[in-house]
């Protein structure tokens, strides 16, 4: 197995995880709180797991190789930029802007989860 390919599993693996956290979450509270409220309850849940993360993280942005500026993304879990949302359902924005977060930022995958929704809805971005 290549370093590129164990990379994958173990990124697959932890994407695995979060998910496993979030599904955790979404069947204790269902799909009627504000964002705030998930935030708070995976917190709780990826410590229980003994996950490294981090909350309201600062990440850069750059532009033309120079940082221009922060954004703050819900969660950075490893090297995962992880968006929450609260909501009925994903739209192509919700997309698009973890897409934005990740090409500026120097990330590589992404993770939107919504609990909104009856059902939890999360999908995977990769960029590059």
């Amino acid at each position: 197995m290549t370093s590129e390919e164990n990379s994958q599993n173990y990124k697959s693996e932890i994407t695995g995880k979060i998910i496993g956290a979030a599904m955790d979450v979404h069947n204790e509270l269902g799909p009627h709180y504000m964002e705030v409220v998930y935030q708070r309850a995976l917190q709780k849940e990826l410590r229980s797991i003994r996950m490294n993360f981090g909350r309201e993280v600062e990440i850069p942005i750059h532009y033309k190789g120079e940082q221009i500026a922060t954004r703050r993304v819900d969660f950075l879990i490893e090297d995962i930029l992880v968006e929450l949302k609260a909501k009925e359902d994903l739209d192509s924005q919700d997309y698009e802007q973890l897409l934005s977060y990740l090409k500026t930022s120097g990330y590589k995958l992404g993770l939107i989860i919504n609990f909104g929704a009856k059902k939890l809805q999360f999908k995977r971005i990769i960029y590059g």
